[in-house]
């Protein structure tokens, strides 16, 4: 893995994403009423949703609130049709970025997607441009205050599928999407609980930056994210942490 410090990006990310709570909220609901839609109402046989579920209850969103959006999604209450579109397009540096979106609108939201890539010296890019670059992951972040070797034994035996040690003494774990809440939970009843656990989109290589091409594609990324139709935005972009303070 390149060297600059996994566990500082995910502090820094986990403090933007605090700071936009109430638009949180709004992209956990638009996952729940799709992932209800595509697969049905009920979690035990629909991963999509129990993962969305568990993201809902992780940020502390009401239950009614997540039963409305799942009636939503499976057709007993009214509400926006949305579709699902992904842009794929290059940051400053020449990063690849991955952008997924839900909305009712297309329009719209590859107006205000372009328009971000655009006024934050990137390119919005066709369709495979940059996808292949990129792996649906569940991922465990963990900081350094676990013991390596216990930390690894209950990842391998709670299904984990690789075990990472950072330079920065943090470690990862990494899973297929359909076994990441099964691991979660495993590793959550040997005592170890992630600093941050998603699933993701991991990319194959990482493109280094130095701190102000990092600072630039911060800015792109924090603007992509703050549309009100985008869900998540990936990079392989490896910002160093200074570029944080130079923003």
């Amino acid at each position: 893995m390149a060297g600059h410090s996994k566990w500082a990006n995910i502090k820094h990310r986990k403090a933007a994403q605090d700071a936009k709570r109430g638009k949180i909220f709004t992209k956990i609901i638009r996952e729940l009423v799709v992932a209800a839609r595509e697969g049905g109402g009920d979690p035990n046989d629909n991963p999509r949703l129990r993962a969305a579920m568990d993201k809902a209850l992780g940020a502390n969103m009401k239950k009614d609130t997540i039963e409305k959006a799942i009636d939503r999604g499976t057709g007993n209450a009214e509400g926006d049709n949305y579709e699902e579109l992904n842009y794929e397009g290059y940051g400053p540096g020449g990063v690849a970025i991955l952008v997924e979106c839900m909305t009712d609108n297309k329009n719209r939201t590859v107006g205000e997607v372009r328009h971000a890539f655009t006024k934050h010296g990137g390119n919005l890019g066709t369709s495979g441009s940059v996808a292949y670059l990129f792996e649906k992951r569940g991922q465990f972040v963990f900081g350094d205050n676990f013991n390596e070797d216990e930390l690894m034994e209950a990842a391998l035996e709670a299904g984990a599928e690789d075990f990472i040690t950072h330079d920065d003494g943090s470690f990862e774990v990494l899973t297929t999407p359909e076994d990441f809440l099964d691991v979660k939970e495993a590793l959550k009843e040997a005592g170890f609980e992630a600093e941050n656990a998603e699933v993701t989109m991991l990319p194959s290589t990482q493109a280094e930056l130095d701190v102000s091409e990092g600072a630039k594609v911060i800015r792109l990324i924090d603007r992509l994210e703050e549309l009100d139709d985008t869900q998540n935005v990936y990079t392989n972009a490896d910002i160093p942490a200074e570029s944080y303070d130079n923003l």
